[in-house]
């Protein structure tokens, strides 16, 4: 399929994975209009509320790299990072699925 897909684990610093997940999700409703992103999914974890699980598909690689590029996503990224103790991710080769 050649598509670019990241999977990427963000630990909140305690107490504020509802504030982290809310950028992530203003993120996700940004990413509708940019071209080459198929899928932003924002998740938290049933069993840690400052866990966050973003999965994301892209047409390529450039268009994901392209997307950091917009002033939105800086502006996002700007007001998410305090909120994060860590992360955690992959780069991954799409093969196929249900949806693609």
């Amino acid at each position: 399929m050649g598509k670019f897909g990241m999977c990427g684990k963000l630990k909140a610093q305690e107490g504020q994975g509802e504030a982290l997940a809310k950028v992530l999700l203003e993120a996700a409703d940004s990413m509708q209009t940019v071209a080459g992103c198929e899928l932003y999914v924002v998740s938290i974890s049933n069993t840690d509320p400052d866990t966050i699980w973003v999965t994301e598909i892209w047409k390529d690689e450039a268009s994901h790299a392209a997307s950091l590029t917009l002033e939105s996503t800086k502006t996002l990224i700007q007001r998410g990072r305090p909120l994060i103790s860590s992360m955690e991710g992959d780069k991954l080769q799409v093969l196929g699925g249900k949806g693609l």
